[in-house]
Formats: structure tokens, C-alpha cells, sequence
């Protein structure tokens, strides 16, 4: 979760991280084991999501030119992601759909991540210094430690409002996974 290094190096490493879980579960057939992982692929996924809705594209808004199409295209993203994210957390690994659908998490996701990596990230690398970049990487870190562990699709995504609302959300999120034991395979 915490990587280190300038934003885009964080980031990337948690596409990393996503793409590397998402090979384990192509292997899985179902049973506790994929419910394990789809759970710690929503943690990660609804954390990143959160950063980066609190810090990259408001920066992306402010530094790229043509920021503010690339960032509202990017919330979109997250919206349908975190949208199949709260399909999976209610669902059985033995239901027939499930299948179908956590093809479809990686789809979405896999493309988010390509968009990313090859628009926005370099687009922003040329438009911030060094500094800027590493100063977003570490408020980006700290976002994610606070941020919450669930998806929450009617949470208001306006960088004010998440920097608001998802520190309670994430302290609620993380208290019930650690009755639950979620997350902690």
C-alpha cells in the first residue's frame, strides 16, 4: 500500500500490485480463497481510488492542460469500478455471476490503469516539478492509510467532501474488518 517515491511511482506501483492479484485470481476456481482476494483487491482498489480522488486530479485539474475532461473521465472510471466492487462484496463465489463479473473489475480496471499510465502520467510529469510530485506521492500515502476499505458508491466524490468523509468512513470500514477478519490473509 505504501510504496514510496514521487506520485507516479506510487500509483504505478499499486497498478502493479492489482495486475499481480488479478493473475492469482484467473488461477482460483472459487471457494474462501477468491472471496480472500476479491476482498483484498477492494481494499486496494477503493484506497487508490480515494488518493487519487483527493489529490491527483485535482492536481491534474490545476497542471494539465485539458486536465479537467481528463480527471471528470477518470472519476467516471472509478464510479463503475467501485460499482462492480459492491456487486462482488455482497456475492457468493459459488454464484454463477460472479464469474462474469469479476471479469469485468479487471477489464474496467485494466483499462483505467492503461489510460492512466499512458495519458495522464507523463502529461503530468511534464507539467509538475519534481517537488510537486513528490510532495502529491506522500499525500497520496497518507490518503490511502486513512482512507476507507469498502466501496461506497453513493459517497460524494469531490476531493473536499472525500477529504471530509473518508477518514470516518475508513476508521467505520477498518473497525469492522478487523472484527470480521477481512483483509487478513
Amino acid at each position: 500500500m505504501g510504496h514510496g517515491g514521487n506520485v507516479i511511482d506510487e500509483l504505478m506501483a499499486d497498478h502493479r500490485e492489482v495486475a499481480e492479484m488479478f493473475s492469482r485470481m484467473q488461477a482460483m476456481a472459487g471457494g474462501q480463497e477468491l472471496r480472500d482476494l476479491v476482498d483484498e483487491i477492494t481494499i486496494e482498489l477503493v484506497r487508490h481510488s480515494v488518493a487519487e480522488e483527493q489529490y491527483l486530479y485535482p492536481a491534474v485539474r490545476e497542471h494539465v492542460e485539458g486536465g479537467g475532461r481528463m480527471a471528470d473521465k477518470e472519476i467516471e472510471d472509478h464510479s463503475r469500478v467501485e460499482k462492480i466492487l459492491k456487486q462482488l462484496e455482497k456475492m457468493d463465489t459459488a454464484d454463477a455471476k460472479m464469474g462474469p463479473l469479476v471479469q469485468q473489475l479487471m477489464a474496467e480496471v485494466t483499462a483505467h490503469i492503461q489510460d492512466e499510465e499512458s495519458n495522464l502520467f507523463p502529461m503530468l510529469r511534464r507539467a509538475c516539478t519534481s517537488e510537486q510530485l513528490d510532495d502529491l506521492g506522500d499525500k497520496i500515502r497518507r490518503a490511502k492509510a486513512m482512507a476507507p476499505t469498502r466501496p461506497h458508491p453513493a459517497a460524494p466524490s469531490t476531493p473536499m467532501a472525500s477529504k471530509l468523509l473518508a477518514p470516518g468512513a475508513g476508521l467505520v470500514d477498518r473497525a469492522r474488518d478487523f472484527v470480521t477478519g477481512r483483509g487478513k490473509s
